[in-house]
Protein backbone atom coordinates (compact mmCIF):
# COMPACT_ATOMS: atom_id res chain seq x y z
CA UNK A 1 0.00 0.00 0.00
CA UNK A 2 1.52 3.40 -1.00
CA UNK A 3 0.20 7.00 -0.26
CA UNK A 4 -0.82 9.28 -2.50
CA UNK A 5 -0.98 12.79 -2.32
CA UNK A 6 -2.09 14.89 -5.67
CA UNK A 7 -1.45 18.37 -5.96
CA UNK A 8 -1.50 21.31 -8.85
CA UNK A 9 -4.70 21.96 -9.31
CA UNK A 10 -6.23 25.15 -9.98
CA UNK A 11 -8.03 27.56 -12.78
CA UNK A 12 -7.67 28.06 -16.17
CA UNK A 13 -9.01 29.48 -19.06
CA UNK A 14 -10.17 26.78 -21.73
CA UNK A 15 -6.81 26.38 -23.90
CA UNK A 16 -4.63 26.72 -21.02
CA UNK A 17 -2.29 24.41 -19.21
CA UNK A 18 -1.60 22.88 -15.99
CA UNK A 19 0.65 20.36 -14.89
CA UNK A 20 -0.33 17.88 -11.73
CA UNK A 21 2.31 15.83 -9.46
CA UNK A 22 1.25 12.38 -7.56
CA UNK A 23 3.55 12.09 -4.60
CA UNK A 24 4.18 8.71 -4.01
CA UNK A 25 5.18 7.87 -0.25
CA UNK A 26 5.29 4.40 1.62
CA UNK A 27 6.97 2.35 -1.90
CA UNK A 28 8.56 2.75 -4.67
CA UNK A 29 7.19 4.82 -7.76
CA UNK A 30 8.65 1.89 -10.42
CA UNK A 31 7.04 -1.23 -8.79
CA UNK A 32 3.59 0.60 -9.67
CA UNK A 33 0.94 0.92 -12.14
CA UNK A 34 -0.64 4.23 -11.64
CA UNK A 35 -3.07 5.90 -13.34
CA UNK A 36 -4.79 9.45 -13.19
CA UNK A 37 -8.55 9.37 -13.49
CA UNK A 38 -10.94 12.25 -13.65
CA UNK A 39 -14.98 12.89 -12.15
CA UNK A 40 -17.44 15.78 -12.94
CA UNK A 41 -20.17 16.78 -10.97
CA UNK A 42 -23.15 14.13 -11.81
CA UNK A 43 -20.61 12.14 -13.78
CA UNK A 44 -19.11 8.79 -13.32
CA UNK A 45 -14.98 8.61 -12.79
CA UNK A 46 -13.03 8.11 -15.69
CA UNK A 47 -9.80 7.41 -16.90
CA UNK A 48 -7.53 9.70 -18.31
CA UNK A 49 -4.10 8.07 -18.19
CA UNK A 50 -2.05 5.09 -17.28
CA UNK A 51 1.75 4.28 -16.51
CA UNK A 52 3.71 1.31 -16.26
CA UNK A 53 5.99 2.94 -14.37
CA UNK A 54 8.85 0.19 -14.66
CA UNK A 55 9.23 0.64 -18.27
CA UNK A 56 7.36 4.29 -18.58
CA UNK A 57 4.80 2.74 -21.07
CA UNK A 58 1.49 4.50 -21.35
CA UNK A 59 -2.09 4.84 -22.73
CA UNK A 60 -3.32 7.51 -23.03
CA UNK A 61 -8.09 8.07 -22.84
CA UNK A 62 -8.64 9.00 -26.86
CA UNK A 63 -10.30 12.20 -25.93
CA UNK A 64 -7.04 13.47 -24.18
CA UNK A 65 -4.23 12.40 -27.09
CA UNK A 66 -2.01 14.75 -28.08
CA UNK A 67 -2.81 17.14 -25.12
CA UNK A 68 -2.25 15.14 -21.62
CA UNK A 69 0.91 14.10 -20.83
CA UNK A 70 2.57 11.56 -18.20
CA UNK A 71 6.11 12.12 -16.51
CA UNK A 72 8.07 10.62 -13.85
CA UNK A 73 10.37 12.18 -11.70
CA UNK A 74 12.07 8.78 -9.82
CA UNK A 75 14.55 11.01 -7.33
CA UNK A 76 11.27 12.30 -6.41
CA UNK A 77 8.89 9.07 -6.27
CA UNK A 78 6.27 11.38 -7.77
CA UNK A 79 3.93 11.33 -11.14
CA UNK A 80 3.44 14.66 -13.41
CA UNK A 81 0.40 14.55 -15.85
CA UNK A 82 0.88 17.86 -18.12
CA UNK A 83 -2.74 18.51 -19.29
CA UNK A 84 -2.57 21.13 -22.36
CA UNK A 85 -5.20 23.06 -24.38
CA UNK A 86 -7.60 22.04 -21.90
CA UNK A 87 -11.18 22.28 -22.57
CA UNK A 88 -14.32 23.06 -20.31
CA UNK A 89 -15.60 20.04 -20.21
CA UNK A 90 -12.65 18.80 -18.78
CA UNK A 91 -13.38 20.60 -15.47
CA UNK A 92 -13.04 17.74 -12.58
CA UNK A 93 -11.59 16.37 -9.44
CA UNK A 94 -8.61 14.38 -10.88
CA UNK A 95 -7.56 11.45 -8.92
CA UNK A 96 -4.51 9.92 -9.05
CA UNK A 97 -4.45 6.01 -8.04
CA UNK A 98 -1.76 3.21 -7.50
CA UNK A 99 -1.97 -0.86 -8.06
CA UNK A 100 1.56 -3.27 -7.51
CA UNK A 101 2.66 -4.45 -10.25
CA UNK A 102 3.63 -7.45 -8.80
CA UNK A 103 -0.54 -8.23 -8.14
CA UNK A 104 -0.69 -8.77 -11.66
CA UNK A 105 -0.59 -5.50 -13.46
CA UNK A 106 2.37 -5.47 -14.81
CA UNK A 107 3.40 -4.64 -18.84
CA UNK A 108 0.42 -4.43 -20.87
CA UNK A 109 -2.09 -5.44 -17.93
CA UNK A 110 -1.48 -2.13 -16.24
CA UNK A 111 -3.24 -0.52 -19.36
CA UNK A 112 -6.16 -2.88 -19.11
CA UNK A 113 -6.66 -1.89 -15.57
CA UNK A 114 -9.89 -0.54 -14.49
CA UNK A 115 -11.07 1.57 -12.41
CA UNK A 116 -11.57 -0.71 -9.63
CA UNK A 117 -8.29 -2.40 -9.60
CA UNK A 118 -6.43 0.54 -7.96
CA UNK A 119 -7.04 0.22 -4.17
CA UNK A 120 -4.83 3.27 -3.33
CA UNK A 121 -5.91 6.66 -4.26
CA UNK A 122 -5.19 10.13 -3.39
CA UNK A 123 -7.52 12.84 -2.27
CA UNK A 124 -7.82 14.46 -5.56
CA UNK A 125 -6.96 17.62 -6.82
CA UNK A 126 -9.68 20.22 -8.65
CA UNK A 127 -9.49 21.79 -11.90
CA UNK A 128 -11.40 24.24 -13.50
CA UNK A 129 -11.38 25.27 -16.76
CA UNK A 130 -13.85 29.07 -17.00
CA UNK A 131 -13.27 31.97 -19.22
Amino acid sequence: QVQLVESGGGSVLPGGSLRLSCAVSGDTLSRYCMGWFRQAPGKEREGVAIIYNESGGTWYADSVKGRFTLSQDNAKNTLHLQMNSLKYEEAAMYYCAAVAAFRGYAGSRCYMARLSDFPDWGQGTQVAVAS
